[in-house]
């Protein structure tokens, strides 16, 4: 069993929260995910299913409702500062983004442009056309090597999806892996599309196993829109992540999003049941009570934000999305972002 923070260690850092970016003793950094939902240009350049992104799609997509959502994304992601983070997440990881083109616009948008987000991106063979990605603050993360790794279904070799990108580097100083997700959906049922996101799990596992035969000490984490909750086999058999750090073995990984998702908070809505699948999942490197290096802290979905959620009807409180039932909304994400943020004690 890994060994947890003392309750005395806990109520210090809780008491301390709000005065961590200003404590010289102390360093905290965020490390987030979003679902950005359909983050295309107005150039339709994938055929049948860009044709719904474009001015003469379905959603007769031109360029004002696109600068609308670059505006509302970097918003958003304005939103992801706190008191303990001023300067916003080190990381974000991305997902459902149409190509590079989208971000560098995004990056560049004023509500987020002093932050310098760079960027990380590979086109994936998904048929839908989106990809996930990773903008990074390059005076919090320094990128070392990045790979691209793609689902393969052997029963069904036909079968396309989004890439999984796996980013090393240095998280100020310290050698970290981010393995970036979107997994196959529930299209079709969740019991019958759960081997694909089964499968999705076994390659964020090879790929994280791969990283640490290469340095057994190395801090990995898996993110994305998993398409799956804490709970399911996925996330607590296949990745074995466990619901309570104690319960986290050496080699192991912890999944802070159970508990929350237990006290019936998630980061989307369907049909009046929240679910949780944007996680941050962290290899037993992250948590301890040894504060000289990164450690865990906390977990936050960020929906606290009024302009972010739906405001009235019987999806008060959801996500705003961009459409909801087809009609224009100038909304969000039909995700919130999540995120967790990191301490270590300044040597």
């Amino acid at each position: 069993m890994r060994r947890i923070l003392p309750i005395a260690l806990i109520a210090i850092l809780v008491a301390s929260a709000s005065v961590f970016a200003r404590d010289k003793q102390f360093q905290v950094v965020g490390v987030a995910f979003y679902n950005l939902e359909n983050l295309f240009d107005t150039i339709n350049n994938n055929g049948q299913y860009d044709l719904e992104f474009s001015p003469k799609g379905k959603n007769k997509w031109d360029g004002n409702k696109y600068r609308n959502k670059l505006n509302r994304m970097g918003f958003a992601i304005s939103k992801l500062k706190t008191k303990i983070t001023p300067n916003g997440p080190a990381v974000i990881g991305v997902s459902e983004i149409e190509n590079r083109s989208v971000l560098e616009d995004l990056v560049k948008d004023p509500q987020i442009k002093d932050m310098n987000y760079q960027i990380v991106h590979h086109d994936s063979p998904d048929l839908r056309g989106v990809d996930v990605g990773l903008l990074y603050n390059p005076r919090m993360f320094r990128v070392l090597n990045v790979t691209h790794h793609r689902l393969v279904i052997p029963d069904n070799p036909k079968f396309l999806t989004r890439d999984q990108t796996c980013v090393s580097g240095l998280l100020m100083g310290e050698p970290v892996s981010i393995i970036v997700n979107h997994w196959p959906s529930r299209l079709g049922g969740e019991q019958r599309s759960r081997p694909l996101r089964q499968a999705a799990a076994a390659l964020s596992k090879s790929i994280a196993d791969s990283v640490l035969a290469v340095n057994p000490n190395q801090k990995v984490i898996i993110m994305g829109d998993l398409n799956d909750d804490p709970f399911n086999s996925s996330c607590a058999e296949i990745i074995g992540a466990k619901k309570h750090q104690d319960e986290v073995e050496k080699g192991g990984w912890f999944n802070p999003w159970w508990e929350v998702l237990d006290n019936g908070i998630g980061s989307l809505a369907y049909r009046g049941q929240w679910n949780l699948f944007d996680q941050i999942i962290i290899n037993d490197n992250l948590i301890g009570d040894d504060r000289t290096t990164w450690k865990y802290f906390k977990c936050k979905v960020h929906n606290d934000v009024p302009e972010m959620k739906t405001q009235e009807g019987d999806r008060k409180g959801y996500p705003l999305r961009t459409f909801s039932s087809g009609i224009y909304t100038n909304g969000y994400s039909d995700h919130f972002p999540t995120q967790i943020f990191l301490v270590r004690k300044i040597k």
